[in-house]
């Protein structure tokens, strides 16, 4: 499961928040963060979950915080021609 979510600032730039969960060799599933400004560097950070449910409600609880302050699901193929 992926989540990308975009925020615009003027005179910033356009923020991004990508997460996306993903199993590791461990029997483990882990939640990958990246945010930052679209077209220059990125932060990201991983967190480890024993299972498939405590993932979900991380990233259900880190979208909510984000659309909180002001970000929104961007359809990425509709954004290049805006």
């Amino acid at each position: 499961m992926r989540t990308y979510l975009e925020k615009r600032r003027p005179g910033v730039g356009i923020l991004f928040c990508r997460m996306e969960i993903l199993p590791n060799l461990f029997g483990e599933w882990s939640l990958h963060q990246e945010w930052g400004l679209v077209g220059l560097s990125c932060q990201t950070r991983m967190d480890w979950f024993a299972d498939w449910e405590q993932a979900i409600t991380a990233l259900t609880t880190l979208e909510v915080a984000k659309r909180q302050r002001g970000y929104w699901v961007e359809p990425q193929q509709l954004a290049m021609f805006a």
